[in-house]
């Protein structure tokens, strides 16, 4: 067989060349299809599940995420703040969370999965508006006898730190507590239940 005088270095370079160039090719024509398997930001606003790290809140401290372009409020709440709980029950509209407002495994005296993590959507009851974070104790334009909690500045409407609602104000209910889970200790998802839950 006579030699054709066929570089075969050259050939597998340029084998190889074509192989890296044709492989860089799929990945660039597959990145839209795989990105349009991923919630659109109009698919998170309708509702996809949305994570939060809690391991940089202090204790007292609240954080916002934005879950169904909602503010969720996360409260680190601190033992004082639970030992103050359950002690103005007859101040309250709903103290035992009868109201739906709540998931099934939050109606308990914290309104929680874990009691010093308070999960709810920070709108208040009456016309929506956002209420303020009022965690000091005896806050002097609330009065002695106040424990902390929220403020809604529209209309007056007082809620405890369980986010219960106070008698006589003009919001009707609780604030709602959206579902949620925690995936580890420190990784809470909004929007998305516990199976069974």
């Amino acid at each position: 067989m006579a030699d054709t005088g066929v570089d075969r270095g050259k050939r597998r370079f340029l084998v190889a060349a074509t192989t890296v160039v044709g492989g860089a090719a799929a990945v660039t024509a597959a990145v839209p299809f795989v990105m349009s398997m991923l919630p659109s930001q109009r698919a998170k606003a309708a509702g996809a599940p949305v994570m939060a790290d809690m391991s940089k809140i202090e204790p007292g401290m609240l954080v916002t995420a934005e879950w169904r372009g909602k503010p969720v409020w996360i409260v680190h709440r601190t033992q004082e703040m639970l030992g103050l709980l359950g002690q103005h029950d007859d101040k309250l509209r709903d103290p035992k969370s009868e109201e739906p407002q709540q998931p099934v495994y939050c109606k308990n005296p914290t309104r929680s999965i874990k009691p010093e993590y308070l999960v709810v959507v920070g709108i208040c009851t009456h016309l929506g508006c956002v209420p303020n974070y009022r965690p000091e104790l005896g806050a002097a334009d609330l009065g002695a006898h106040w424990p902390g909690g929220f403020l809604c500045p529209c209309h007056g409407s007082l809620y405890d730190l369980a986010a219960r609602v106070y008698k006589d104000v003009p919001a009707p209910l609780n604030l709602v507590v959206p579902p949620h889970k925690y995936v580890t200790d420190s990784l809470l998802l909004i929007g998305e239940e516990t199976k069974g839950a």
